[in-house]
């Protein structure tokens, strides 16, 4: 696995190329910095363009973690260059906010959400850099989504000794879905239920305790996207991570990755999203 960094020259991205430069060196990754220049008009091919300053600083970055990383720089928009890019390698993406209007948003959307469905590999959105990562919240979906995710966070968590936080959210009734009903009556030792649930929230405990971390559990009962975001802030974690399903072609597809925007564009630090894989479930 690999790091991909994107910038188009946006102030705001440096804080993707900070988390990259710091991954890389903890995981040792080799690093491709991607630039993007969105800039195409003619009359302004001699001005000075913020790619040429954000690269010269990212260099030397690289070069201070003693990172093996490479440049380059395509012509076009982010949201359509990234997702062709991150097809041609196992990458980690990573990205921060690219500066886009917000009338830009209201017409097309935003950016966050476009990456997600077109990437199949894991995405870290990075706001604001908060390294090292000491406090991490991994979200529990009980459906086996999470797993890659996990599975990375882990590592993240290990390596910078972090503590981790499982978290579980339980939806209204009216959000049925098989098993629900034994979950609410069992909603205090869900980890001792030999539901899906149960055996993932187990899995998640046993690897982290495995990895000789500080880990614990918690459940929530509520919408799960507002229960997530307000467990973010309570908690304040530097790193939420979450799953997404594995099949670009499932029913869940549809709906399971707005959560995860959702949670993306809004919690208060560095969030890691990445689809499951089945060889994790392995």
């Amino acid at each position: 696995m690999e790091i991909l960094i994107v910038t188009n020259g946006f102030k705001k991205t440096w804080s993707a190329i900070e988390y990259g430069a710091w991954l890389g060196k903890i995981m040792q990754m080799r690093v491709t910095l991607l630039g993007v220049n969105e800039k195409l008009n003619p009359a302004q091919i001699d001005d000075h363009h913020p790619l040429e300053e954000v690269f010269g600083r990212a260099v030397e970055l690289f070069q201070q973690n003693q990172l093996e990383y490479k440049l380059e720089v395509q012509n076009g928009d982010a949201e359509e260059i990234t997702p062709r890019k991150a097809k041609e390698g196992d990458f980690i993406t990573i990205i921060s906010p690219l500066g886009r209007p917000q009338i830009r948003r209201w017409l097309l959307g935003r950016s966050m959400r476009h990456l997600m469905e077109h990437i199949q590999t894991p995405i870290l959105y990075v706001p604001h850099t908060e390294l090292p990562p000491q406090n991490i919240l991994i979200c529990i979906g009980g459906l086996g989504y999470e797993l890659t995710a996990e599975n990375l966070a882990v590592r993240m968590a290990k390596l910078s000794q972090a503590r981790v936080e499982l978290l579980h959210v339980i939806p209204p009734l009216d959000l049925d879905y098989p098993t629900v009903r034994d979950i609410q009556k069992n909603s205090e030792k869900l980890a001792e239920t030999d539901t899906l649930l149960g055996r993932a929230l187990r899995k998640g405990l046993e690897m982290a305790q495995h990895a000789d971390l500080n880990v614990s559990l918690k459940v929530r009962k509520g919408h799960i996207v507002e229960e997530i975001l307000a467990e973010a802030k309570e908690g304040n974690y530097n790193l939420v991570c979450m799953g997404s399903p594995y099949s670009t072609h499932a029913l869940r597809q549809l709906y399971a990755p707005n959560i995860a925007a959702e949670v993306a564009e809004a919690v208060p630090c560095p969030t890691l999203v990445a689809r499951h894989k089945l060889e994790d479930s392995k």
